[in-house]
């Protein structure tokens, strides 16, 4: 090379240094208590400043749900040994609340302990990348998705799978996952009978599909609204809210909103009180 040239790329190569972007920082946990996991273009743990929940005193009708995940969740901000959980069952009936809630009651009680990571369904097969950034954070963190279930032909269960088994590294001390169902199983039937069909050894291919939500140390269960529940869940959150009304005028007016719906359930009936909020002008906590 002629030396001559070399001043010059030398400013080329300088040049090209100040005009390429800034290396991407890493995923942090600080600066907020819940997070929105967006693995593309580039990976990052977006902030959510304000977490939409429910104070865990307003959810009514769940009190042993409540105890269990609470109780779970306080043990892993406490540094202890707890268990990843699967809240399965009826729709409406507070999982979703129930998590969002358990994790402000843990840092409540442990101010700064844990932060709140939700991971979209579509994106539960960059898990593991999302783990291995976990890892090397010295804040603990509850990773959670709401609504999980998988479909025929659908293999981003694999991901989930070897995440809870811990494979060769093991899952992260500092690392729960949290997840919410209607499935029990979190398979479609459909699916588990077409494995069963086709398969060369079918007990042992519906066996791996099944399996997935044993590997959840702790399952619970929220199962359908009956009448008495759906009206202590209303004279629940009434009571909570100091909203007057008179008993009888408030069991009618409940009736003839859930007839409307076509349901019971813990969404209906907060949903019911919302609107009698409004109409006695008291607001809601926010």
């Amino acid at each position: 090379m002629d030396h001559a040239l070399l001043p010059a790329l030398t400013r080329i190569a300088e040049a090209l240094d100040r005009l390429s972007p800034p290396a991407a920082a890493s995923p942090s946990l600080k600066g907020a208590d819940a997070f929105v996991w967006h693995p593309s273009p580039r990976p990052r743990l977006q902030p959510v400043r304000r977490v939409a929940a429910v104070g865990i005193g307003l959810l009514q009708g769940i009190d042993r749900q409540k105890d269990i995940l609470v109780e779970n969740t306080l043990r892993f901000a406490r540094g202890l040994p707890a268990n990843n959980v699967m809240l399965w069952g009826a729709r409406g009936m507070g999982k979703s609340s129930l998590v969002k809630a358990a994790h402000a009651a843990a840092n409540q009680a442990v101010p700064g302990s844990l932060a709140l990571i939700e991971i979209h369904r579509e994106d539960i097969r960059t898990l593991p990348d999302l783990l291995n950034i976990l890892r090397e954070q010295p804040r603990r963190a509850l990773v959670f998705c709401d609504d999980l279930s998988f479909e025929k032909d659908d293999a981003d269960y694999k991901a989930l799978k070897s995440v809870l088994d811990g494979g060769i590294e093991g899952r992260p001390a500092n690392v729960l996952f949290y997840a919410t169902s209607n499935r029990r199983h979190l398979m479609a039937r459909d699916m588990i009978e077409n494995e069963r069909s086709t398969a060369i050894s079918p007990g042992e291919a519906v066996e791996e599909k099944v399996s997935l939500s044993d590997r959840f140390g702790l399952w619970i269960g929220f199962h359908n609204c009956d009448g008495p529940t759906y009206h202590a869940m209303v004279a629940g959150y009434v009571a909570a809210l100091g909203i007057a009304v008179d008993p009888e005028t408030l069991r009618r007016e409940a009736n003839e909103w859930q007839v409307t719906r076509g349901s019971r359930s813990g969404r209906v009936a907060w949903q019911f009180v919302t609107d009698l909020a409004g109409r006695h002008g008291v607001a809601l906590p926010g």
